[in-house]
């Protein structure tokens, strides 16, 4: 190699930092630069995980420790599309790594779905959590029944704190508005529907079993949705199934329990959201009812032909996530994702010269944070065989790139600014008596971040 190797990342959540801890690991002397739309780092760790489940934030402590090392440059409320392009990108660095995620839901496709009333769980996850983009959304927590469409550990953490009472809330970094808003809920139903099985249920086991001792909650399972059919039943005992097997027996202990707390929630399974219906907003759902056909592990919900309505006042969909596509990047429209091979994007004529993919935009919205180690890791390496090849010149990497935004006005948040963030953040979360206290603004953000 003839230069230093300069690499940019888009995106600065977990998919994002372990690229720059795998290029880091190189031992090359790698220069890396960090792009985000948002002034504060750290992705859906910071905006996606629940207030009440600290321990999942425990990376952010990794993350940090990738930012302060020497090479490390971040360059927050940059997005990239708008203030600067991916070719630009390409002109400056060796090398571009799309790491940003897949923000938008999967939507269910069904007559009533934009009814007031109706939301996709990624906007109540964003609202709770402070992120700027859902600060304003509007939750109607005076309705008495609430849907969740989806078998998923998000559809849980939905309803967990919907569940959750406001006293125990208030010690986590759970958003303010958030805060006072679930302090006046009416929530008394809340059903967790999915096209199939108990054992085809995604639920980690732990987070399934953490809805059962929630003081509100008074968990009901049909003992009849618990008669496997003979494909789960073979599902149920492979070797492979331990998560599984834990599932069922949670169920097993929620069909036979008798609840106690003042909000029902209900498990209904192998039913399909038809429609959502309302004289103006939700007020209802239908539900269809499917039977499960295929082989193991690969059996899908089919329609019976039967259904029934539920009466809801509130319906949140937690059925997947999809990126957004980039001015020319490759794009699989069908998966919302970067098309790409073990990392490297792929155009027609074949892989790009230095741009790849990492995390929920490479591999689709799937598995927990830590999976997107061994994601990053892939692309690093395919980046890292390519890496003789792209490093015949000098690149000016961060500092070319400084420059550039500079030009256009765009104020960039740099990591000692985020910092800043961060302390003032975990001040006034102090004199409230929790973690953090985080800003919900931009605006904010930028405030104490060039104070």
């Amino acid at each position: 190699m003839t230069a230093v190797p300069r690499v940019v990342i888009v995106g600065a959540g977990p998919g994002g930092f372990y690229a720059a801890e795998a290029l880091f690991d190189l031992g090359l002397g790698v220069e890396v630069s960090m792009i985000d739309r948002l002034p504060s780092p750290f992705g859906l760790v910071r905006s996606g995980v629940a207030p009440d489940h600290p321990n999942l934030k425990k990376p952010i402590e990794t993350y940090d420790a990738i930012a302060r090392q020497p090479g490390f440059r971040y360059f927050g409320n940059v997005e990239v599309g708008r203030d600067v392009s991916v070719d630009e990108l390409l002109q400056v660095h060796h090398a571009v790594v799309l790491c940003y995620g897949a923000p938008r839901d999967t939507g269910l496709g069904i007559p009533g779905e934009t009814l007031p009333g109706s939301h996709a769980a990624t906007e109540f996850v964003g609202w709770y959590n402070g992120h700027p983009d859902y600060r304003d959304c509007h939750f109607d927590l005076t309705q008495e029944s609430v849907v969740i469409v989806g078998q998923g550990n998000v559809a849980l953490d939905v309803a967990r704190i919907l569940l959750h009472g406001v006293d125990e809330l208030r010690k986590t970094d759970i958003a303010e508005h958030a805060l006072d808003a679930l302090a006046a809920s009416r929530v008394r139903e809340i059903r967790i529907v999915g096209r199939r099985g108990p054992a085809q249920a995604k639920f980690t086991s732990r987070e399934l079993g953490e809805i059962g001792v929630l003081p509100a909650a008074d968990v009901r399972v049909s003992p009849a949705d618990l008669m496997l059919n003979p494909a789960s039943r073979e599902e149920a005992a492979a070797r492979t199934s331990v998560n599984l097997k834990k599932n069922l027996g949670i169920f097993a202990r929620y069909a036979l329990s008798v609840g106690s707390g003042p909000v029902a929630c209900y498990f209904n399974f192998l039913e399909s959201p038809l429609e959502i219906g309302g004289d103006g907003r939700v007020e209802r759902i239908t539900l269809g009812k499917n039977r499960l056909e295929g082989e193991p592990f690969a059996q899908r919900a089919v329609a019976t032909g039967a259904a029934r309505e539920v009466g809801c006042g509130l319906m949140f969909r937690a059925v997947g996530y999809r990126g957004d596509a980039l001015p020319g990047v490759p794009f699989d429209e069908r998966r919302g994702v970067v098309h790409c091979e073990s990392g490297r994007v792929i155009s027609d004529a074949g892989p790009m010269s230095g741009l790849y993919a990492a995390g929920w935009i490479k591999r689709g919205a799937t598995g927990i944070i830590g999976t997107n180690r061994a994601c990053s890791g892939e692309t690093v390496e395919a980046l890292a065989a390519d890496l003789p090849g792209l490093v015949q010149a000098p690149r000016g990497g961060a500092v070319a790139l400084a420059g550039l935004l500079e030009g256009r006005g765009v104020r960039t948040v740099d990591y000692p600014a985020w910092l800043r963030i961060d302390a003032e953040e975990v001040r006034r979360g102090r004199i409230a008596g929790c973690p953090r206290r985080k800003f919900t603004r931009v605006d904010d953000m930028l405030g104490v971040a060039f104070a």
